[in-house]
């Protein structure tokens, strides 16, 4: 039999043991801020086809190329083909004002393709089954500013990131069967 002392003290022991609440979860379509030393140099916020903002992306220059940190929500689950456009337009709902890849290049699409890759080519994305993707890819195909001789993203008429409806078999030309446009980023230069 416990003494009264003794079970005091476990079940002390027992309210130490317990787990702190869990913070609540972050909304759905916010990129987690800069942190530490990296500076993103341009940034996007990402609409889906009604406008509504569903998502953000920082693009982070390195002397080798570019890391983008991108978060998404509201989209279907599974792959998605991601790439960078040309001008920097997002007009829903089928952002053809976006324009094509960014391609200085005049590569053909798909980083598995023997005649490419376009410079705004990038991996495809994977969205769980809450419709949430978030990702870092890394590029040396192009640079922000123009840095080490890579191709300038951001120019005159700017660039947008592109999420589509379906994946990215990275071969298929003009989009590697990736389908309908279905969320649009203007990439802007960082404010300071």
């Amino acid at each position: 039999m416990i003494s009264a002392l003794a079970a005091a003290f476990l079940l002390t022991l027992g309210q130490a043991a317990t787990p702190p609440a869990a913070a609540p979860p972050k909304p759905a379509g916010t990129v987690i801020a800069q942190s530490g030393t990296l500076k993103a140099v341009a940034t996007a916020e990402i609409v889906d086809t009604t406008g509504k903002r569903v998502g953000g992306a920082f693009f982070y220059e390195g002397p080798n190329g570019v890391l983008m940190r991108i978060e998404v929500s509201g989209l279907t689950p599974g792959w998605h083909g991601a790439h960078l456009h040309q001008k920097g337009v997002c007009e829903g709902p089928k952002f053809e004002s976006a324009g094509p890849h960014f391609d200085p290049g005049s590569k053909e699409h798909g980083l598995l393709h023997p005649s490419g890759p376009e410079a705004g080519d990038l991996p495809s994305i994977f969205a769980e089954r809450n419709g949430v993707a978030r990702t870092s890819l890394f590029s040396h195909l192009f640079s922000i500013t123009g840095q080490g001789g890579r191709p300038k993203l951001l120019d005159a008429d700017g660039a947008s990131i592109v999420i589509h409806a379906g994946p990215d078999d990275q071969s298929t030309q003009p989009i590697g069967g990736s389908g309908d446009r279905v969320a649009c980023g203007v990439i802007k230069p960082a404010a300071a």
